[in-house]
């Protein structure tokens, strides 16, 4: 199998060029801009395997797109590439709406011009698989889960541009008969995660006996999915869903994120028995909470399960006690990163718009 992977060389694009290249064989063009958050050193376990190549172009250059998958000839198009910080899309949300509904819409162009001009039979097995998120769905109650159906009520910037995306796939699909397939997944955490999201930045904050910033209470609640498990669920979904069908995916994860930094802490406590900074929980410090958010997100992955047969293989406890260790035995990795381009600075701070 052919794929051609944009965003590869961010947080989950890169966890699913390494599976896709090393575990699964396939042959991967990994198709970047490589803005801030993208890393070609979370490449590095397949940079020089021969199934694995790495184009730098911007998924809005619609020429050029149209170039590499004509040269490369995929047998799917698995759409990553995005900005995808919501802190970032409340400081700047212009380039939200580039990237996320322009990129798509040049994707999607320059993909059906492709597949208009397959032979039947590859064309009949051509996917365009668009990957996006649980925050398209907007907020939940204290109880049940998003479906495949949920209403969709975006409530950041960076949600509506991805809630734009999904439903310019889902048109190009029913209008124009691109045989397109769509996931929303709920948030990712793991190894060569940019420090900017939650669990990174907590445990290098905690490292550097920094103070660990948690948005109001910490009473909101994410439902987590570690990203080789999200990785191993679009591998399934590319090579196993019908043409129109959408997904959820996420692994019942659901914590607090007061509760999320506080067990960072105690599994750097037992890690780290000599660090200075013990007891990391000590560190722990709220701040004003950020515009517009979303008190409680969970996924409901049963469709997924009784249809395609993905399990995940990490629960929450497994997967984070594993990326922990990885920041612990990775510095080669973060330390440019937290010293040159990102040391957890303070983002998305903007006022919300007045009431009346």
């Amino acid at each position: 199998m052919k794929v051609l992977v944009t965003g590869g060389a961010g947080f989950i694009g890169s966890a699913v060029c390494r599976l896709f290249v090393a575990e699964r064989q396939a042959s991967v063009l990994n198709v970047d801009k490589l803005t801030y958050a993208a890393n070609l050193a979370s490449l590095r376990p397949i940079e020089n395997h021969p199934n694995y190549s790495f184009q730098r172009a911007d998924i809005c250059d619609r020429s050029a797109i149209a170039k590499l998958i004509a040269e490369f000839m995929p047998d799917t198009v698995l759409h990553l590439a995005a900005e995808s910080h919501v802190d970032r899309s409340i400081d700047g949300p212009g380039e939200f709406i580039r990237t996320n509904i322009d990129g798509t819409y040049a994707l999607l162009d320059a993909s059906i011009d492709y597949w208009r001009g397959l032979p039947p039979a590859r064309a009949k097995t051509f996917r365009f698989h668009h990957v996006s998120t649980d925050e398209v769905f907007g907020a939940l109650g204290a109880r049940g889960r998003f479906t495949e159906t949920s209403r969709y009520k975006p409530n950041s910037p960076y949600a509506a541009s991805k809630a734009a995306s999904d439903h310019l796939v889902r048109a190009w699909h029913e209008t124009f008969g691109l045989p397109a397939v769509i996931s929303n997944c709920s948030n990712n955490y793991g190894p060569f995660h940019f420090p900017e999201k939650l669990i990174p930045l907590a445990i290098l904050k905690a490292l550097h006996g920094e103070p660990i910033p948690v948005y109001g209470t910490g009473d909101n609640v994410r439902d987590w999915l570690y990203v080789e498990d999200h990785a191993r669920a679009l591998y399934t979904i590319l090579t196993q869903a019908k043409p129109g069908a959408s997904y959820n995916i996420g692994c019942e994860g659901e914590r607090k994120n007061i509760e999320v930094v506080t067990q960072i802490c105690a599994l750097l406590d037992e890690m780290l028995p000599d660090s200075p900074h013990r007891p990391h929980a000590k560190l722990i410090t709220f701040v004003t909470d950020r515009p517009a958010h979303d008190r409680r997100y969970a996924m409901d992955a049963a469709k997924l399960r009784r249809e395609l047969g993905w399990r995940p293989q990490e629960s929450f406890d497994t997967g984070l006690r594993k990326t922990v260790r990885w920041y612990l035995d990775n510095r080669w990795w973060w330390e440019p990163i937290w010293y040159g381009r990102y040391s957890g600075t303070r983002l998305g701070a903007a006022p919300a718009a007045a009431e009346g």
